[in-house]
């Protein structure tokens, strides 16, 4: 049942449609009956102004105030149409009736009986209507039914010869209410055409506006949109992620609480209404068009991933799609990537220590071979020269100028990705590390950023010798320790993309290469941030070129490290 209802009910447009014409025609209507009403009213008036004329001119006429007074002395048994008919009262109302189109000129005695009458057989008798007014000697116009039918009329005294005041009788004078009629419909015949044109005027209006609404409503029904507005606010203020919806016109016409809490925190600005350049939002917002992203940006102390979709609605009232404009997503990946610095960091020290593991199962191997065989003197002589030579045998030389165990372990780790790649990785001659590591976090994303980057850069360079050299160092003040890093590599340089290598969302990797869930294709914009947060810096310090080395990439981390306690206490 109540599918058939919905399936009868009209829809919105259609009941304005509907509802404007009512209104319409019923205005229309009424004014045409107005009109109408008006129009009969003012005709029935100007016919009894001339009845009234017609009888005050045969009233006083001479010839009829005479046969008048004569007729009135006759008594009244005498008055018969036989002897009334043919008279000159009734010659001469004949004739006014003739002459001026009334529809009956009827002169009565004092007594009200009929002198002369348009219908012979009711002569003598006495009036259907009061002549009472008339008879005092007053006049008066009324619409009356007779028994000629419906007339206006008028009635006027008749006085007797050479008398004012002496009433012999009365003339009546009507006209046909159907001529009133006739003559109102010839009237409001260009009144019903205006009204007619007027409907049609109405109800094309009504259709064009009807038409505009669909379109302004995109076909929907007033419950579907108050649905859509509730459902839109619901998902708006229910998600942490930023959504921003831009018109096809440029105006920002959806800005939430996660996109304010993520694109301007603490700002109280209303956004809606203003375009992306009056707005001061980040510039990233106006390339995100069409198909954008997912891409990852730097906002203040925060790392966001933009990506942005074209909205079309497929509109009810029209075939094709409707382009609504583009809604751009904002997601906060900070903590993300803070989660993944620390899976880099895990990733290198557990390559170290598988690459320990190896090493230590082969020498235990080999200490259990000689115990096995019973030669104990040369099991301990190999033991010795383990102890002698270190832990572990990196790829890169001189780690112990590290002094820390962490940078040994991690770029340890990363000699042995460089060596599995082709390349070199040496430690420069400038490194000297006094201190430890207390931030390992973004000394992983800084460091570890440079230096895949300089394998990749070295890989892909023309140098038949592939290397990378890191040069790390540390300084001390009052305000605590500050970590240098040097990083240059055989690549062919940086070329023209020195200009914009610190882009947000540029990276030196090859897009097939970028894994945003291991950490890489993070972008030197994000490396640059973590470090200028820190009060440092990152920067090149040569471009490089084909003919010498690389790029020479340089990075001042301020805060990550701090002296070892027996340098502390040197007095």
């Amino acid at each position: 049942m109540t599918q058939a209802r919905a399936a009868v009910r009209l829809r919105f447009s259609t009941r304005v449609l509907l509802l404007q014409l009512a209104v319409v025609c019923t205005v229309v209507l009424m004014t045409a009956g107005t009109f109408a009403a008006l129009t009969y009213q003012w005709l029935g008036d100007q016919a009894e102004e001339r009845a009234l004329a017609v009888a005050r001119t045969v009233a006083s006429s001479e010839d009829v105030r005479r046969e008048t007074a004569v007729l009135a002395a006759t008594p009244s048994a005498l008055l018969t149409p036989e002897t009334l008919a043919g008279g000159p009262l009734e010659d001469y109302a004949t004739s006014a009736q003739d002459r001026t189109d009334a529809l009956f000129v009827v002169v009565t005695d004092d007594a009200g009986l009929r002198l002369a009458h348009p219908n012979p057989a009711l002569l003598g008798q006495k009036v259907s209507t009061d002549p009472s007014v008339a008879l005092a000697g007053g006049e008066e116009t009324s619409q009356e039914n007779g028994t000629l039918g419906r007339s206006a009329r008028a009635k006027v005294p008749v006085f007797a010869p050479g008398s004012t005041t002496d009433v012999v009788g009365e003339v009546s004078v009507g006209f046909d209410s159907d001529d009133i009629v006739a003559g109102m419909l010839r009237n409001i015949v260009p009144v019903a055409l205006v009204t007619a044109a007027s409907l049609a005027l109405a109800a094309v209006a009504s259709t064009m506006m009807g038409a505009r609404l669909r379109r302004l409503t995109l076909g929907l029904e007033p419950e579907e949109i108050s649905g859509l507005a509730q459902d839109q606010e619901a998902v708006l203020r229910g998600v942490d992620e930023g959504v921003i919806g831009i018109s096809e016109r440029g105006t920002i016409t959806v800005f939430n609480e996660g996109a304010r809490r993520l694109l301007t925190p603490g700002s109280e600005r209303e956004y809606s209404g203003l375009t992306l350049a009056e707005s001061g939002l980040p510039d990233f917002l106006g390339t995100a068009t069409g198909n954008y992203g997912p891409q990852e940006h730097v906002v203040d102390e925060r790392v966001v991933i933009v990506t942005a979709r074209p909205v079309r609605l497929k509109d009810r009232s029209t075939t094709p799609d409707l382009r609504l404009g583009r809604v751009i997503m904002v997601r906060d990946r900070t903590e993300v990537q803070a989660l993944t610095r620390q899976l880099d960091a895990v990733n290198a020290l557990g390559t170290a220590l598988r690459a320990q593991r190896h090493e230590f199962a082969n020498r235990l191997h080999t200490i259990s071979g000689l115990l096995a065989l019973d030669r104990t003197a040369e099991a301990r002589d190999y033991l010795g020269e383990i102890l002698d030579s270190g832990p572990l045998n990196y790829p890169a030389e001189d780690l112990g100028l590290l002094n820390d165990p962490y940078l040994e372990a991690f770029i340890g780790a990363k000699s042995i990705e460089a060596h599995e790649r082709g390349v070199e990785l040496r430690i420069g001659p400038g490194t000297s590390i006094r201190g430890h590591i207390t931030d390992p976090q973004d000394v992983t994303a800084v460091l570890g950023n440079l230096l895949d980057n300089a394998i990749t850069a070295a890989v892909a360079g023309a140098s038949p010798n592939k290397w990378v050299e890191v040069e790390v160092l540390d300084e001390y003040t009052e305000s605590g320790g500050t970590l240098h890093v040097v990083v240059a590599d055989s690549g062919d340089g940086l070329r023209g993309e020195d200009a914009r290598i610190f882009a947000p969302g540029f990276s030196t990797a090859s897009p097939s290469t970028l894994d945003p869930m291991s950490g890489h294709g993070v972008g030197l914009a994000l490396v640059r941030h973590l470090a200028r947060r820190r009060g440092g810096d990152v920067w090149v310090a040569e471009s490089g070129s084909p003919q010498s080395h690389g790029a020479v990439f340089c990075a001042r981390l301020p805060g990550v490290i701090a002296l070892e306690s027996r340098f502390k206490e040197q007095p």
